[in-house]
């Protein structure tokens, strides 16, 4: 009984997965809330204990290098289509430019995360989100970046872990850069968890690319206006093609402005390698990781 069970709970899940990447295929951006998430990355694999441990990963975070409200970690993966497999790449520093729809203090700075360590990178929900993404994403067309390998049937993965934090002194901006793009081909967001944090922050807003860069989310053309979503329940998921629209975000607000209102994201940005005469071109090695050395299966 259990195993006919299951084996409902598994077809349940791929017919549900197929209508998402249709869904996808179709309209560019799906929206999952965080129960069929649940149901979904279960059967890919993430344990019970393993999707508890995840709500309180982000509190091993340590501070941003540019963003004194934000907690960050960062690393590197490739979804290895040839080999059918995801493996962590080395680490390398970070840069996003305003050629790539990215306006802010620090465009083209050339930032150094610490790195995600193995609480994260051994998370089975973890995995399953990797493998969530890849269903839904691979062999998707989907409108190019320049200098970007599109030769290569692999990608680039940078996770990155953030906690946006309010508090007496600071207003947390999930999107301090107002209308931007990633500089990715696709956008992936999903929701840890939130404390003491009101019912209307971090609204995501998704506009057509025709959009002005760096507006803040409340100015903007209500004409370009595509859609509007908020990450609330636990693993709630946001995915997108980022070089077909843009987005923003608003702030975190305290509930009780007394004490600090929190926000745990996790964001996958995957692009294709990049060529040279890219900003990121020094700093997009495919090395394995030597010291956090990882691989899972794809297929």
């Amino acid at each position: 009984m259990a195993i006919q069970h299951m084996n409902e709970e598994t077809g349940a899940a791929v017919a549900d997965l197929i209508h998402l990447r249709e869904e996808f295929i179709k309209t560019r951006l799906i929206f999952v809330k965080g129960d069929r998430m649940i149901r979904i990355l279960k059967v890919l694999g993430a344990t019970d204990a393993d999707l508890d441990a995840m709500r309180t990963v982000s509190n091993s975070l340590r501070d941003d290098p540019t963003l004194p409200f934000r907690k960050s970690k960062n690393g590197r993966f490739c979804f290895d289509f040839e080999q059918s497999k995801l493996r962590r790449l080395e680490f390398q520093p970070f840069a996003l430019s305003e050629e790539e729809d990215f306006v802010r203090h620090d465009s083209g700075q050339i930032r150094r995360f610490r790195e995600i360590d193995e609480d994260l990178q051994g998370n089975t929900t973890l995995h399953a989100l990797f493998i969530f993404k890849a269903l839904i994403f691979h062999g998707v067309s989907f409108k190019q970046r320049p200098k970007l390998n599109y030769e290569t049937e692999n990608f680039i993965c940078t996770l990155f872990n953030l906690r946006t934090v309010t508090n007496k002194d600071l207003i947390g901006e999930p999107a301090l850069e107002g209308v931007h793009s990633d500089g990715v081909d696709f956008t992936m967001t999903t929701y840890l968890g939130s404390e003491n944090m009101t019912s209307d922050s971090a609204e995501t807003f998704i506009h057509d690319i025709r959009e002005q860069n760096a507006l803040r989310w409340n100015q903007t053309n209500p004409e370009y206006s595509l859609g509007r979503y908020q990450h609330r329940d636990y693993l709630d998921t946001l995915l997108f093609v980022d070089h077909e629209k843009k987005h923003s975000i608003s702030p975190v607000y305290a509930l009780d402005p007394k004490h600090p209102a929190t926000r745990d994201v996790l964001i996958f940005f995957t692009r294709k390698p990049v060529v040279e005469g890219h900003i990121s071109h020094p700093y997009d090695s495919l090395n394995p990781h030597q010291s956090l050395p990882f691989e899972i299966p794809l297929a």
